[in-house]
């Protein structure tokens, strides 16, 4: 069946040889560059480092530097040009320091868990007992007043943990396939007459929970404790309507326990903790046992001092020949969430892009275009690096116009949801360039590539082009453990990288490349964001 596959393979390459030479991509070097990817990789290699040695890379943190000034060598080492960093404000970086959570009573016991991000230090170890504040609204605080001084805090109640019964591993059946091969209905206009808005609430979720925070302060709670999320279900991504479990067992997602801005409101020491734990806590609470735990968290906040900014972008090139000054962005977010190493969030993404130059400059190929590698700060809080990108090079978003050299961009390509394999591209309703796609393809079926997707993603840092009417893609890949164990977690290790996926991955993105690289035509563009009126 295999060597079936791998005929049929390639008589639909060879079949589609003689367009592809009309488009002005030899077909045997293709060969070559897939040849060099599978076989000579040093994805994994790559990933090794990143991942072990300089993980996690927070943004404006030494780690995420030191991941730089290793992947920036490696640039020089193998003659790539223009090789640079690319500063921007952010505010201040974050890292965790030590930690340790136990509790002592009723019996003792040793708790997974993580501190919060951004959450400040305690004031050494914290030995106190559990007081469980039950609030729903503000008139619930005074049942607490004077009651929180130098104690631990929890507010949730307990989750229920499911057997692992669901979907953990997503790989994209057919049902799942077919949905991403229809653009989903325009949502529906409310009916005429029907009431459109239901009255605003007296807070917002996110006002009360800084309601909280104030409290808590004002009271001088000395630690707070949380197990994160209501629900144990997760969407599987890009908009589909799969959803996955997450695991539990020992798997905790820690949310925001502070700013990366200095001058924010000051919040309480907080840690996440698995839900397994945090439940016995309560449950021993709510029947009259009392609870007293002992708790030290030490992290570093690392000040903004280079007036450029404490988050920077890196970049490099392989200069174009012809039409050097028309450009193909190949890139991948390099900061990670601070709990793990970042290895599917996103090492993966980093390691294949970086590889996909590195086969490229290895066979000493010299595309007409340049091919530009670009490795985002700060797409964790918002796209916050590729949009500033954007913005100082292609496109004014206060203006709302283009600035010079927005039309040499060819394409932004984006690799960004763990280590699955690729199956082909999200084409964002971009009817010519999936035509293109769906050709360049066909010399990437034998390597698991199935279609090109008519829908329009988001949530990374292909949108920061988009929005800017540069054309931006981003890959669709097998979710495997993305969303139920890895993606934002402590687990986010390199144990869960696949190598033979993640080695596909750089294949992939070298062949994209450099047939964006060399293609004759430009692909195709959406209409502009529209212009602001002049006053």
């Amino acid at each position: 069946m295999k060597r079936a596959c791998a005929l049929l393979s390639l008589v639909l390459l060879l079949a589609s040889s003689k367009s592809s030479a009309q488009a002005g991509v030899d077909l045997a070097t293709i060969n070559r560059i897939r040849g060099e990817a599978i076989t000579q990789s040093q994805a994994m290699e790559t990933h090794w480092w990143l991942s072990e040695v300089f993980g996690p890379r927070a943004t404006g943190t030494p780690a995420y530097t030191q991941g730089a000034e290793w992947v920036m060598k490696k640039f020089s080492e193998w003659g790539l040009k223009n090789i640079h960093t690319e500063r921007f404000l952010f505010g201040q970086g974050w890292t965790i320091d030590r930690f340790s959570v136990h509790m002592v009573a009723p019996q003792t016991a040793s708790l997974i868990g993580q501190p919060r991000w951004y959450s400040p230090s305690t004031n050494g170890p914290v030995l106190a007992d559990v007081v469980h504040v039950k609030a729903a609204n503000e008139a619930d605080f005074a049942k607490y007043k004077g009651q929180l001084q130098g104690k631990i805090v929890v507010l949730q109640g307990p989750r229920a943990v499911r057997m692992i019964e669901g979907r953990v591993v997503l790989r994209m059946n057919d049902n799942d396939w077919a949905e991403a091969m229809k653009t989903p209905p325009p949502p529906q206009a409310p009916a005429a007459g029907a009431a459109t808005a239901k009255p605003a609430p007296a807070q917002t979720p996110q006002q009360f929970a800084q309601s909280v925070q104030r409290f808590l302060v004002a009271e001088g709670a000395a630690v707070v404790l949380d197990r994160g999320s209501d629900t144990d279900s997760s969407a599987g991504g890009s908009d589909l309507s799969w959803q996955t479990q997450r695991v539990d067992g020992g798997t905790i997602f820690p949310g925001n326990g502070g700013s990366r801005d200095p001058k924010a409101p000051q919040q309480v020491p907080s840690a996440t903790l698995a839900v397994e734990h945090y439940n016995r806590i309560v449950r021993l609470l709510e029947r009259g046992q009392p609870v007293r735990m002992e708790v030290n968290i030490q992290t570093k906040f690392h000040p903004e001092t280079d007036p450029a900014g404490n988050a920077f972008n890196i970049i490099a090139e392989i200069p174009g020949s012809d039409l050097a000054s028309e450009v193909v962005i190949m890139g991948a977010h390099f900061d990670t969430y601070p709990y793990a190493t970042g290895a599917t969030d996103n090492t993966t993404g980093s390691a294949a892009m970086i590889e996909a130059v590195r086969v490229i400059q290895a066979l000493g190929l010299k595309p007409r275009r340049t091919i530009r590698i670009a490795l985002w700060a700060a797409e964790e809080q918002g796209l916050l690096g590729s949009r500033d990108y954007v913005q100082s090079h292609f496109y004014d978003t206060k203006m709302t116009a283009a600035k010079p050299g927005h039309e040499n961009v060819q394409a932004y390509f984006n690799l960004d949801n763990g280590t699955g394999r690729i199956l082909g591209i999200w084409g964002q309703g971009n009817a010519g360039a999936m035509k293109q796609f769906e050709q360049w393809g066909v010399a990437l079926k034998d390597l698991g590539w199935k279609n090109v997707s008519p829908r329009s993603v988001t949530q990374t840092d292909h949108a920061s082009f988009e929005e800017a009417g540069i054309p931006g893609f981003q890959f669709v890949q097998e979710r495997l453990e993305y969303n139920s164990r890895t993606h934002h977690s402590n687990m986010d290790t390199f144990d869960h990288v696949q190598r033979d996926e993640v080695i596909q991955q750089g294949a992939v993105a070298a062949v994209f490349a450099w047939y964006a690289a060399n293609t004759p035509e430009k692909l195709p563009r959406k209409p502009m964001p529209a212009a602001k009126p002049t006053q």
